[in-house]
């Protein structure tokens, strides 16, 4: 075995279980996401809507409350997915991951602006990027490898 074979072999070995890694950081992202909708239609069926005259407070009730909690939750899980997806150096996942990101911080955004005023297009922003973060993160768990990481000695 040649000293450029040995060299090469745990890079590539590094490479895969980072995407594997990717991959499942990825689930976990769309899970998130999934408990999020979840959390925020119950909200939105059981919960005091906002007024043009009246805001509701981001903490009122603890529906919401968990609603925001779970939403920087998400922001700090899309960030981490960014660095690994740099990491990792794969195209495909770096793309992904950083419009996951992008998208996150619109709904969040878009969340503020509705507990503001409660406009309807605010809550289609929150809408359309959850649905844009979900399908970077759908593409990301379909894309990349599944499998166990390679075992390190």
């Amino acid at each position: 075995m040649s000293h450029a074979s040995t060299a090469t072999a745990p890079t590539a070995e590094a490479r895969a279980a980072r995407l594997v890694r990717l991959r499942m950081a990825g689930l976990g992202a769309v899970s998130m996401l999934i408990i999020q909708f979840i959390v925020g239609m119950i909200y939105n069926l059981y919960g005091t809507a906002p007024t043009a005259s009246r805001s509701i407070g981001l903490f009122s009730s603890p529906v919401i409350g968990l609603h925001v909690v779970l939403g920087i939750l998400l922001f700090i899980a899309a960030a981490v997915l960014v660095v690994r997806a740099i990491a990792a150096r794969h195209a495909l996942a770096i793309w992904m991951s950083a419009l996951g990101l992008v998208s996150v911080v619109g709904a969040g955004l878009a969340g503020l602006g509705f507990a503001g005023s409660g406009a309807a297009s605010a809550s289609l922003g929150m809408s359309i990027a959850f649905a844009v973060a979900l399908a970077c993160y759908v593409v990301l768990v379909v894309a990349l490898p599944a499998g166990q990481p390679p075992r390190q000695p």
